[in-house]
């Protein structure tokens, strides 16, 4: 019994050796490319998922490829527009493998690993990207960064992947490569130093105009303003002069009758001016001590109004050439 635990481990393991020289497993997310001594043929490439057998190395070998999209970016490419400015771009291609065959038959000399075949394929499709990057020349900067029209990146991105797709040098396309590229996108542009200073003065000269112009605009509404309120304010003072001559010339036709009377008796007129000037002084009942000599306080003067006698006016200060005579009969 002790002698045959080591046949069976000996079979068992020969067995798993044969099982796994002679079998692969294709997964749904792979294809896989099957030589017999290194040749390949029509129907060397499986797509279909599953377990298979093959005859053992170095019979037959199997190489497996991944065929979901995988991302490849590029270096930072200076590129010149067509208006003679350079700038700086960077950009991504978003590829896979379409077919396995092809892809084996132009990269399988880099290596017998997967890995080495995409890394060749890396490095041809990072020159193809490079020099597809040239559509760039066909676009000014204005087109590709504007703010009053819609940029022209995204037709910039068609024409590199359209430039990708067709053939290349020697009459050869990225499709005889077994890639298919998916998109193409520009994620990253830098101006150039000596661009990046053209950019800041015209963008400073644009400012400039605009503040110019937003200080004119401002100047010739505050101008309007202030002509209107000039011819507002001329209105009003032609108003309120031609209502004033006119409130001056009611009061003058409304005072002429009293002028008139006030000029028949004088003194009369004077007397009551003077009343009313005492009226208006001693209205808060202030105790005021003046002069009798001053003008309006005469009558305070009892020397001037104990002499009077009945129907005669006290004397007014008036001086003698002021007095005049009553026109008219009667004592007021």
């Amino acid at each position: 019994m002790k002698k045959l635990v080591p046949i069976i481990l000996a079979v068992v393991f020969v067995l798993a050796m044969l099982s796994y020289s002679m079998t692969y497993t294709v997964r749904f997310t792979e294809a896989a490319v099957v030589t017999t001594f290194g040749k390949a043929s029509a129907e060397s490439t499986i797509t279909e998922p599953g377990m298979r057998f093959k005859a053992p190395y170095p019979i037959q070998s199997v190489t497996t490829y991944d065929t979901r999209m995988r991302l490849l970016q590029t270096r930072a490419e200076a590129q010149q527009t067509s208006d003679d400015k350079q700038i700086v771009i960077e950009a991504f291609l978003t590829w896979r493998v379409s077919d396995p065959l092809k892809f084996y038959e132009r990269f399988s000399n880099s290596g017998n690993r997967a890995e080495d075949h995409f890394d060749a394929a890396t490095s041809t499709l990072r020159s193809l990207l490079s020099g597809a990057l040239s559509e760039t020349g066909k676009y000014a900067l204005s087109e590709l960064f504007s703010s009053e029209n819609a940029s022209k990146l995204p037709e910039l991105e068609g024409r590199i992947l359209s430039a990708l797709r067709e053939p290349q040098g020697g009459g050869v396309s990225i499709a005889d490569y077994g890639i298919e590229p998916a998109s193409v996108g520009i994620y990253r542009v830098r101006l150039a130093e000596e661009t990046t200073q053209a950019v800041n003065d015209r963008i400073a000269a644009n400012r400039d105009r605009l503040a110019k112009a937003i200080e004119a605009q401002g100047e010739a509404e505050a101008e309007a303003i202030r002509a209107k309120a000039r011819e507002d304010r001329d209105r009003i003072l032609a108003f309120a002069n031609r209502r004033a001559k006119e409130i001056e010339a009611e009061g003058d036709t409304a005072a002429a009758q009293y002028q008139r009377q006030m000029g028949k008796y004088p003194e009369l007129a004077v007397f009551l001016k003077n009343l009313d000037l005492i009226s208006a002084s001693l209205s808060d009942r202030a105790t005021v001590i003046l002069s009798t000599d001053s003008p309006g306080l005469r009558l305070l003067d009892p020397q001037q109004v104990g002499v009077l006698t009945p129907g005669e006016i006290p004397d007014s200060g008036l001086p003698q050439s002021w007095r005049g005579t009553p026109k008219s009969e009667g004592t007021p």
